[in-house]
């Protein structure tokens, strides 16, 4: 090896260092993941590079980030484990360098039909920790040449680092999860538990035995919420969110949802007004995450509208946007609360109280809409209502 060989190698083991230390600091799981597909992309001079997550209790192996592919339409790919590369690295624990994954009959093509990126040569690693193999780490196509074994042993390198540190932060994201959790079970168990105590008392007179039986099945019904959110906060925060891309008319996806709150707004007393496009307009998304975002909207507004109140669902289309207003003339939102409506966990101080959340639902909006390549933000006045705004780019014709 030349003198300005070794030179380059030890540069490289010395960014690999300075990255480990960076990913052993990081406990946010998409930061993480994101982080260590570009370095890895970098440090073997590829195009590309992608990790999928191994599930060992359902032995399933799905795509969980990429560098330069379009993620959105990967976010939960399943590839089989047993006729895959990837699926070869896991079982076999063993890293492999494939000059013409074409040629490869492991090598699982459906991937290059969903990223419209052929994978040509490939190096794959094993993300081993304590024993266990929780994915694998592939940078594809290299820039020049082939895949040497000094790029395999940078990458073993860092995905030994790598699997430390996606399990660091998993265990974190759960133990955070677990203990919201708890503390907001607390609340519902214990009205639950009050309840049934005063039902068995023989002097309850129908009126107040019909009362407690309302409490609990508001209780019940707000348990199956709970649960439904942090099961779908769970899921996206694992990457096991699958993601089912088509074209979606955004018309009909609007007139869907106005339909499934239609009685509630009725119920409720609340004037509903539904403006939709003028003429047809496609996008490329996941028709039931689009719904669960508007009609988690659509439900806020509902709940924080008094009677006789206004909400509007309203479509247009911009420049190569198409944008999605729901707005409401309910109580608002206070403006120092605006910078965190959509954080995990987060709940308006004062205004939540006599309406429970889990402070999870416009996260997990921002997080699909993110997936689709679109953005969200939120106008509100405190005491005068509130708009959310969904940009999603449009499929031209």
């Amino acid at each position: 090896m030349s003198n300005s060989q070794l030179s380059t190698l030890l540069n490289r083991y010395q960014q690999l260092i300075e990255i480990s230390e960076d990913l052993a600091s990081t406990l946010n799981l998409e930061t993480l993941l994101n982080r260590i597909v570009h370095v890895a992309a970098d440090l073997c001079s590829a195009e590309a590079a992608s990790i999928l997550l191994y599930n060992e209790s359902n032995h399933q192996l799905h795509f969980e980030a990429a560098s330069n592919l379009e993620f959105p339409y990967m976010r939960g790919l399943m590839v089989p484990v047993e006729t895959s590369i990837a699926g070869w690295i896991v079982t076999q624990r063993q890293p492999v360098i494939i000059s013409d994954a074409q040629q490869d009959p492991r090598h699982f093509k459906h991937i290059g039909e969903v990223t419209s990126i052929q994978t040509n040569s490939l190096l794959g690693v094993p993300m081993i920790t304590k024993d266990k193999v929780i994915g694998v780490l592939e940078a594809i196509n290299k820039l020049s040449g082939q895949f040497s074994q000094e790029d395999q042993e940078l990458l073993m390198a860092l995905g030994s680092q790598a699997a430390v540190a996606i399990e660091n932060a998993r265990l974190f994201q759960q133990s955070d999860l677990i203990s919201e959790l708890v503390h907001e079970l607390r609340t519902p168990l214990t009205s639950l538990n009050a309840a049934a105590h005063l039902l068995q008392r023989p002097e309850l007179g129908d009126e107040q035995r019909n009362a407690i039986l309302n409490t609990l099945q508001t209780e019940i019904t707000r348990l199956l919420d709970m649960s439904t959110a942090y099961l779908d906060f769970a899921r996206l925060e694992s990457g096991r969110a699958q993601y089912h891309f088509k074209m979606i008319d955004i018309g009909a996806l609007l007139e869907e949802c106005a339909r499934v709150i239609r009685g509630k707004v009725v119920e409720k007393e609340i004037n509903f007004q539904l403006s939709l496009l003028d003429g047809s307009a496609t996008i490329h998304g996941d028709n039931d995450k689009l719904k669960q975002v508007i009609l988690n909207l659509l439900s806020n507004a509902i709940k924080y509208t008094p009677s006789g109140g206004v909400i509007k669902l309203t479509g247009e289309i911009l420049d190569e946007e198409i944008v999605i207003h729901v707005s409401d003339n309910g109580i608002g939102i206070p403006q120092d609360s605006l910078p965190f409506i959509f954080e995990k966990f987060y709940r308006v101080p004062g205004v939540e109280q006599p309406i429970q959340g889990t402070g999870l639902g416009l996260f997990i909006c921002k997080r699909i809409i993110h997936d689709h390549q679109g953005t969200i933000e939120v106008h509100s006045n405190f005491g005068d209502g509130t708009e959310f705004i969904l940009h999603l780019p449009l499929v031209k014709s």
